[in-house]
């Protein structure tokens, strides 16, 4: 009996040191085929569906580039010669400008983009995603702060699913990780699971470059916690300054205040290359990293909706009411706090999720929170239609006006503010 239990408990541990063995090795291999130039094993042709995708964005780059400059240079001829007058200094101007540079980088990249698809340059290819997202998403909040929701989102819709499917296909370390996942099945993927988890290497970042794995499964839920204690934290902090309760959610729906998960996402993604360094450095790049991001969101949530949904003027260092040196010395011990001593226990914390169901959870979580995201902009957007007298003719802005009317958003969002004559629509 006890021969057969010794030999059981000497399996798991083989099967376990195998699993970490090939870990390392894969970790290794991917960093030494980075040092070295040389292609990795998941370095393999991309899918012909790209390649040919490659060739459509190519087409179009060269259709649509010399359109939109053209388009340009006759608007500011125009200007120039009297016949076209604007005000210069007017939200909707200055939006438009940012969106016609923004859209012409963003279509030269996605031409540039097509080249490197179209060669299968897998490297090149999962660096360039890393632009195109942010100049996509920047062109779709553009796009939304000029025209509001409507077919107009559609392509940036559709290209920014595009461009994370390429990332998730051509970035040789998801390949890696997807490769790791597969042997660990192989292997008694649980017992060597738990063994990474106990090892404090579940979710990290095996190549050294940074404390946790920015991957899709991470972000999210580092997303979702942050709305939901983001949302705690401030509401405490409302009830203690004010002695009264006030909803301060983001969404329609749940305990969600979706700039607290924003924040977090880009706090994480852009310190986690310092995790390891001094705290000094962390809490200055954290304060400024936040107000940056909480002056952004107010200015877009005003430019797209006409909302306000805080004003700090007065306060020390006030930049233009949006943010101040008060709540950006909170964004840097929140920073401070994040990454030295909560992000190491809550990644603990998220990786404890079950081996079986962390994806379909996951999947099942996302599509909740992305339908509850996007009904709250269709909300916001029908509230502000009504407020700037648009006529409610369209069954989906009835829907709206009905179970989603201006007694019902004002409840809702009890700290926002809404004036339509202040944002930046045509």
């Amino acid at each position: 009996m006890s021969e057969t239990v010794q030999s059981e408990a000497q399996s798991k541990g083989s099967v376990k040191s195998k699993a970490i063995a090939e870990s390392k090795a894969i970790a290794d291999e991917t960093e030494i085929a980075a040092i070295e130039g040389t292609d990795s094993p998941a370095d393999r042709r991309l899918p012909l569906i790209a390649r040919i995708y490659g060739i459509v964005m190519i087409v179009e780059g060269v259709v649509a580039l010399p359109i939109i400059v053209l388009s340009c240079l006759y608007v500011v001829q125009a200007v120039l010669s009297g016949d076209m007058t604007f005000d210069a200094l007017s939200l909707t101007t200055i939006l438009s400008a940012i969106h016609a540079v923004v859209l012409m980088v963003t279509t030269a990249c996605l031409t540039v983009f097509g080249v490197l698809l179209f060669r299968n340059k897998r490297r090149h290819v999962a660096q360039w995603t890393y632009l195109l997202i942010p100049l996509t998403l920047a062109e779709g909040l553009l796009s939304l702060a000029l025209k509001g929701l409507g077919l107009n989102l559609v392509s940036p819709a559709v290209q920014l699913v595009v461009l994370i499917a390429l990332h998730i296909t051509a970035d040789p370390s998801l390949r890696e990780e997807r490769r790791l996942q597969f042997a660990l099945r192989r292997m008694d993927a649980r017992s060597a699971y738990e063994n990474a988890a106990s090892q404090g290497m579940a979710g990290r970042d095996l190549t050294g470059k940074g404390y946790i794995s920015l991957d899709f499964f991470n972000l999210f839920w580092l997303f979702t916690i942050g709305c939901v204690f983001g949302l705690v934290i401030e509401t405490i902090y409302h009830f203690i300054l004010f002695g009264e309760y006030q909803d301060r959610a983001g969404f329609l729906w749940g305990p969600f205040s979706p700039i607290y998960g924003f924040g977090v996402v880009i706090v994480t993604v852009l310190l986690n290359h310092l995790w390891q360094s001094n705290w000094l450095l962390i809490f200055c790049s954290s304060a400024v990293i936040g107000g940056a991001f909480e002056y952004f969101t107010s200015w877009f949530m005003q430019a797209a909706f006409g909302i306000r949904a805080w004003d700090y003027t007065g306060q020390w260092l006030s930049i233009d009411g949006r943010t101040s040196g008060k709540y950006m010395f909170f964004w840097g011990v929140l920073g401070l706090v994040w990454v030295k001593l909560i992000l190491p226990r809550l990644l603990r914390l998220i990786q404890r999720i079950p081996w079986k169901i962390r994806y379909s959870l996951t999947l099942v979580c996302f599509i909740l929170i992305f339908v509850d995201g996007v009904m709250t902009l269709m909300a916001l957007d029908a509230w502000y239609s009504r407020m700037a007298g648009v006529a409610q003719n369209s069954p989906v802005s009835q829907f709206f006006a009905t179970y989603f009317n201006d007694d019902f958003m004002a409840h809702r969002f009890q700290t926002m503010k809404i004036d339509p004559s202040t944002a930046g629509r045509m």
